[in-house]
Parts: structure tokens; C-alpha cells; sequence
């Protein structure tokens, strides 16, 4: 089987933990994610089964969305509500208080990462020297928040959406908002809205998928990830080319396209330069 399902992850899960369990109910080792989520992080978890882990690396720059909630007046090592506590204080604020200090939080900005992450420091990764009480220096990063919408106040704190760049820890922005704010601040809920084409509308839930005879029916193309890029359907003369991996002539104005075949095969993404299409990558059934 191979193609992309879009799973609804459950909160207390890794991304991991559920590409192994999808490994058995697709009966292939050949499975990739797109996009790791914390454990206590639920939504969108688009997985790759079979030939379409082909498409993970065109994956890996998508954009995200995320709707998260800020608990202002608690701070923790691991930045959200799960690590220990290193203050906590009464907190009394106003939407008007949120709104002040959101804008600068938009566009491009600079992150540090926190210290409970994978990123990896002279071959070691964080979270392991984290668990250690051990703490090193890290760079800033350059991120980009393309969104950051006040949602209002609810039980456990400020409701926000934000939509962003790769690379971007959600912890660590309820942590420098809450900064801001004058009181601290650190994430208390997660959920992914969407990640790149794919929303939480389409997602299937775990717990379905580990239950159904049938999991086929809930892989869709790996085309449907390029959606936004204009179709064509070759020749034969064009097609035969196209899976020997050569160039061919084509006329079309510049730009990069989904090629299919006769047959309605999806074969590849592909770049039109100067009336020659040639393959970015190739997706046909070996």
C-alpha cells in the first residue's frame, strides 16, 4: 500500500510511537511522518506509507498551524505544564494586555530553542543533557510567525492561533509571550490545525485506524501534497521518457507541475524550464 493518511494524534503519544503501531496495521516497514509533535501535542500527523515516504522531504519546510493555550503566571524547565515548576504567581490580565505585546511576536523573529528538544549540541542531543539538570548555550534561530491571533481567555489561560514556520517551538513562544506579559508564562494545551495542504478536517483519528480491516481506504495520493501545483497529463511518447528519467519537450510556460500519466498515474513532480520538463521527483509505481 502506499500513499499519505492523515492521522489525528492523541494526546500522550510520539509521532513515533504511532508510525510503529501504522507499520502493522499497513503491513510495511516503510513509513515516515511529517512533522514530530510532543506527546502532550494532539491534531494533524500527516504519515507516508510505502513509495510516498518519497514525499517526506517536500514535507519537511510546510507550514503549520496550531491553536495552543498560554497559562500566564507559571513557568516550568520544559516550558509547558508537564515539566517542574519554577514559579507560579497570581496573574490578573486584560485582552488589551495580550494584544500589546502579540506584534512582537509576528513575522520574522528569533528563537532559542529550549533545552527539552531533540536538536542535537556537539552530538548530544538536548533533552538527554536536560534530564541530566545539565544546561548549554544555544543559538538563537531565525522563524518565521506568519499568524498570531488572539482567540480570548479560557479556563486555563490565553487561547491563541498561530501559524508558523519549520523549526518553531510553540512551548517556547508561550514562554517569551509570557515573558513579555510581566508574569512568566508556559504552554498548557496543544492541538496542530493543519500542516501544509492537509487540516484536522481530513484527519482520521488513531484509534480508527488501528481498528479498521480496511486501512487502504484512508491513504490518499501523494499528490494531493502538491495541490496547489498545476496538473498535466503527458503524451505516451512524453510518459515513456518520463520513466526512463529523461528531459522532454513540452509546451508549457515555465513553473513546476503534478505529471500524470495516460492512465492517471501520478508520476512525478516536475520542473517546465524553457520548454523542457524535466523530473524533481519521481512517484510511479516501480
Amino acid at each position: 500500500m502506499n500513499g499519505i493518511v492523515i492521522v489525528d494524534k492523541p494526546q500522550d503519544w510520539t509521532s513515533q510511537d504511532v508510525t510503529s503501531r501504522l507499520r502493522r496495521v499497513f503491513h510495511t516497514r516503510r513509513i515516515g511522518h511529517g512533522g514530530t509533535l510532543d506527546p502532550m501535542a494532539t491534531g494533524v500527523l500527516p504519515v507516508f506509507v510505502g513509495r510516498a515516504t518519497r514525499g517526506v522531504e517536500f514535507f519537511e519546510h510546510a507550514e503549520k498551524t496550531y491553536e495552543t493555550v498560554l497559562k500566564p503566571g507559571l513557568t516550568t524547565d520544559t516550558e509547558d505544564i508537564t515539566g517542574t515548576v519554577l514559579t507560579q504567581q497570581p496573574v490578573s490580565l486584560t485582552e488589551d494586555d495580550v494584544l500589546r505585546v502579540l506584534p512582537q511576536f509576528r513575522g520574522e523573529i528569533l528563537q532559542v530553542p529550549p533545552m527539552y528538544s531533540a536538536l542535537k549540541v556537539n552530538g548530544q542531543k538536548l533533552y538527554d543533557l536536560a534530564r541530566k539538570g545539565k544546561e548549554v548555550a544555544r543559538q538563537p534561530r531565525p522563524i518565521t510567525i506568519h499568524e498570531l491571533t488572539f482567540l480570548g481567555f479560557c479556563e486555563d489561560g490565553i487561547c491563541l492561533r498561530v501559524k508558523c514556520s519549520k523549526g518553531t517551538y510553540i512551548r517556547t513562544l508561550c514562554k517569551d509571550i509570557g515573558e513579555a506579559l510581566g508574569c512568566g508564562g508556559c504552554m498548557a494545551q496543544l492541538r496542530r490545525i493543519s500542516a501544509g495542504e492537509y487540516t484536522s478536517q481530513e484527519a482520521v483519528p488513531l484509534q480508527e485506524l488501528l481498528e479498521t480491516e480496511h486501512p487502504e481506504k484512508y491513504l490518499r495520493g501523494v499528490d494531493t501534497m502538491f495541490r496547489e501545483q498545476p496538473a498535466v497529463t503527458l503524451t505516451e511518447k512524453q510518459e515513456l521518457r518520463c520513466r526512463n528519467g529523461n528531459s522532454f519537450s513540452i509546451n508549457l510556460p515555465d513553473g513546476t507541475y503534478r505529471a500524470y500519466g495516460q492512465s492517471g498515474e501520478f508520476l512525478m513532480l516536475a520542473t517546465a524550464d524553457n520548454g523542457v520538463m524535466s523530473t524533481i521527483k519521481s512517484f510511479w509505481e516501480v
